[in-house]
């Protein structure tokens, strides 16, 4: 009787060494990757200070840029960095989930009595920032439309990155759609001297990711958004003023719903 019963518990526990047994024979066709934005900021502070609010003041990015160049990881791509807030792209809210911060070493802007000034980006920031947006753009596959910073998914409270960040290095590098000068020229040409109404700059708006209020006028939050639009594609003028050159560009851009 004895052998039968060493036998017997000798089985039994190999079943528990071995686990939790799944099938995996079946993969459904329906699914993506989690990480679907890449998101920019910038600070608002000095690097001390930028690592120390981002390690323990209660909010997170994936990385930092100092202004050296030099890029700090401080959460793995696999988890949930808390830089995004409340905020909404595309239709989907809430984008910490779903996005990878990126924070940028800036102090963003001063107030003074002759008006705002920005801070801008060293040369060596930017190069790293592009570099990194690349590395992670094509290990993600995150889409060029999804590649946004705070200021498009949260137009009503944050200006961030900023009109000095240049996005037009990121599109020279394929990483981001950019509305081509002749094709503005020709959407210019097509809207002649006719402003569109407020509902046309709503709905081009949504049709490029944004959260827009659709109620048919110019109030306060659709010229948030207009100049979260105007400070990414036109940074010499970010006013929010609806005018037909901030029209063309919308229109030289495609769809991104």
């Amino acid at each position: 009787m004895r052998l039968p019963l060493l036998l017997l518990f000798t089985v039994l526990l190999a079943g528990c060494a071995g686990g939790l047994k799944i099938n995996t024979d079946y993969i459904s066709k329906d699914q993506d990757n989690r990480v679907q934005y890449l998101v920019l900021h910038y600070t608002s502070t000095d690097s001390k200070g930028s690592l120390k609010t981002l390690t323990q003041g209660g909010v997170s990015a994936h990385y930092l840029v100092d202004e050296d160049g030099t890029i700090y990881r401080l959460v793995d791509e696999s988890r949930r960095a808390w830089h995004a807030g409340e905020s909404e792209w595309q239709g989907r809210t809430w984008l910490n989930s779903s996005s990878i911060g990126i924070e940028i070493v800036n102090p963003g802007y001063k107030d003074t009595p002759a008006g705002r000034v920005w801070y801008r980006y060293s040369d060596k920031q930017i190069d790293a920032v592009v570099a990194l947006v690349k590395d992670i753009q094509a290990r993600q596959h995150i889409r060029p439309g999804n590649i946004i910073g705070h200021s498009d998914i949260a137009p009503q409270r944050k200006v961030d990155p900023g009109p000095f960040f240049p996005w037009k290095r990121l599109a020279d590098a394929g990483l981001i759609y950019w509305p081509q000068p002749a094709v503005v020229a020709q959407r210019m040409a097509s809207l002649g001297n006719y402003l569109p109404p407020a509902d046309w700059f709503q709905s081009q708006l949504a049709r490029l990711g944004y959260t827009v209020p659709q109620t048919g006028i110019f109030d306060t939050a659709t010229r948030n958004v207009i100049a979260a639009f105007q400070m990414k594609y036109r940074p010499e003028r970010f006013d929010g003023q609806p005018d037909i050159q901030t029209a063309a560009l919308m229109l030289a851009l495609p769809d991104n719903r």
